[in-house]
């Protein structure tokens, strides 16, 4: 703010967010703390560059005034964004009752003793206004992230999910598990089976010992002994075969 005798100017620096082939406007306010009819006008060092609305004016006692200045569309951008425009306010004591339309350049003449008071304005341009940065989403916490593997071709997005591996490890251990559970059954069989043939050889050596005993009495027992062996040798062996 700049703060003078007959007027407060705010700001004192006049900001232009830059853009290429686009109007930018910005506002100046002007408060009047004197009890007077103050007089103002505004002038820049490129005039056919900005368009200054209104440009002369009077702003009442203990009043403001708001002045819109416009720059006009760019072709192309200064070197470094770096402007040396220039503009000056200018304000005088004015008579009471007096209009804008009533002010004339000599109002603001330094002769004959009259007070003028300057404000001098600097330009800056600004850079344009940055468009908002796209926010992430964030995947769901059941969605399957995309597992990444690189090719000869580039990368390839395999959508297999952790979960679907991890369930074929699972699958893979349960088969696992039953196959070995079938083994391990099938094989107490199998040695319950040679433990059982092993006895009933044992049981038939007995029971041929015991026959060729008996045969020397007589021959009838030897044959149903021999029978006997002969239909238990075929029961271990079906027994073995399943």
């Amino acid at each position: 703010m700049s703060t003078g005798e007959l007027l407060n100017v705010e700001p004192t620096e006049l900001k232009f967010p830059f853009e290429l082939k686009k109007q930018i406007s910005c506002s100046l306010q002007l408060l009047n703390k004197t009890e007077n009819h103050v007089a103002f006008k505004v002038k820049t060092t490129n005039p056919k560059k900005y368009c200054v609305r209104p440009n002369t004016g009077v702003v009442m006692p203990r009043s403001t005034c708001d002045v819109i200045v416009t720059m006009q569309a760019q072709k192309e951008a200064p070197p470094d964004m770096q402007c040396k425009d220039k503009f000056l306010l200018q304000s005088v004591v004015a008579s009471p009752g007096v209009t804008p339309k009533d002010i004339a350049p000599e109002m603001f003449s330094k002769q004959a003793g009259r007070v003028v008071e300057e404000c001098k304005l600097k330009v800056i341009y600004l850079p344009p206004p940055q468009p908002p940065s796209p926010v992430p989403e964030e995947p769901d916490e059941g969605a399957p992230s995309p597992k990444v593997s690189f090719t000869d071709g580039g990368i390839n997005t395999n959508t297999k999910t952790s979960d679907q591996v991890s369930r074929q490890y699972v699958d893979s251990d349960d088969n696992s598990s039953e196959a070995r559970s079938l083994i391990s059954q099938l094989t107490d069989e199998k040695n319950a089976a040679v433990q059982q043939s092993n006895k009933i050889r044992q049981e038939m050596q007995l029971l041929t010992r015991g026959g060729n005993n008996k045969s020397q009495g007589g021959g009838g027992v030897s044959f149903i002994v021999v029978i006997a062996l002969a239909l238990i040798g075929l029961a271990v062996g079906f027994l073995i075969k399943n």
